[in-house]
């Protein structure tokens, strides 16, 4: 699990194709890497991604086709600048919402807008996750925790504060650009437990 709260900012090193499926090669960047382990979860712009081998500033690991086809990992350019997350532990304050790093679909920047110091941004979402997202609800953009200002028949709109657009991929993220989306783990439960009521 892990809580949107993106911790560093690395970029894509290498990639290797393997038998269809493609081996990543991240820098860590500004990520605290101290006791990384073999097997542990990092997110990659919300991608939940197990380590397989790493070194002192880079990590490696695997990505199926599955998870190449439904999140932007695979249209990562070489070089390209990634949220990074280690998986939370028991202990950790949960600073944003739960988040398990498992995408659910992808969006598009169809809009910023400057608002004081904040920025405003409008992304399109497809209409099947539009139902879940929540005017003050949460939703994890490319790993990020946000709060979700405005919903409409397009999308959703978030505010962003200058250290969020600081310390995060948004930086270098333009109009147009894909991203990943998680919907609130509580709006899936809540339709699971609905709907088996439904059935009852």
């Amino acid at each position: 699990m892990f809580t949107g709260i993106i911790e560093g900012l690395g970029h894509l090193a290498a990639r290797e194709t393997i038998g269809g499926d493609v081996r990543f090669t991240f820098h860590v960047g500004s990520l605290p890497f101290d006791n990384v382990q073999l097997g542990e979860s990092i997110a990659i712009n919300g991608v939940c991604l197990t380590v397989t081998a790493f070194d002192a500033q880079t990590f490696q690991a695997d990505a199926s086709t599955e998870t190449l086809g439904l999140t932007t990992l695979g249209q990562l350019a070489d070089g390209a600048v990634i949220n990074l997350e280690r998986a939370m532990r028991p202990t950790d304050r949960l600073g944003g919402h739960l988040v398990s790093g498992h995408v659910d679909g992808l969006g598009q920047v169809l809009s910023i807008h400057d608002d004081a110091r904040a920025q405003r941004w409008r992304f399109a979402a497809p209409a099947g996750l539009r139902r879940y997202i929540a005017k003050k609800g949460s939703i994890c953009v490319d790993g990020v925790s946000l709060t979700v200002n405005e919903v409409d028949e397009q999308g959703f709109e978030v505010a962003l504060i200058p250290h969020t657009v600081a310390h995060t991929a948004f930086s270098s993220t333009a109009v147009g650009s894909a991203v990943n989306l998680e919907i609130d783990l509580v709006a899936r439960y809540v339709e699971r437990l609905l709907g088996e009521g439904a059935r009852a």
